[in-house]
């Protein structure tokens, strides 16, 4: 079994994951799904491998909701909070959301995607290149 470079949980601590690889890119999504699901301006997500995810207690509670799109959300059932998502047209690369650590993350925002849609009421505060879209 490989080490964990990085280890999170939920809320209330029923769900808890580790990936074993290294997390890719960071990236703040200011698109209108993902403001809906998190209830905030952006969501804060990187790409890991399927592979590099396990997760380490409470798999039970995970619920997944899955969009017209087939964009597939894990959440813990209990407390809500969101933990993974994947596109089922690639199953294999997961989006990390990255709130969940419970380990540092030595890294800062590479980009800010869908700032066409973002949030009226929000202001971006770096240097961070913007994308209209998905670059």
């Amino acid at each position: 079994m490989r080490t964990p470079v990085h280890q999170g949980s939920c809320l209330c601590e029923r769900v808890h994951y580790e990936v074993t690889g290294n997390l890719g890119a960071l990236v703040y999504c200011h698109c209108k799904r993902c403001r809906k699901a998190t209830g905030s301006a952006f969501i804060a997500v990187a790409p890991i491998a399927k592979a590099d995810f396990n997760i380490t207690q409470g798999a039970a509670a995970l619920a997944t909701y899955r969009s017209e799109a087939g964009v597939c959300r894990s959440f813990c059932s209990h407390c809500g909070s969101p933990i993974i998502a994947y596109r089922e047209s690639d199953p294999d690369t997961l989006r990390l959301r990255i709130g969940t650590l419970d380990t540092p993350l030595p890294t800062q925002v590479s980009a800010h995607i869908f700032v066409a849609s973002k949030a009226e009421w929000h202001d971006f505060h770096d240097d961070a290149p913007q994308y209209a879209e998905r670059p």
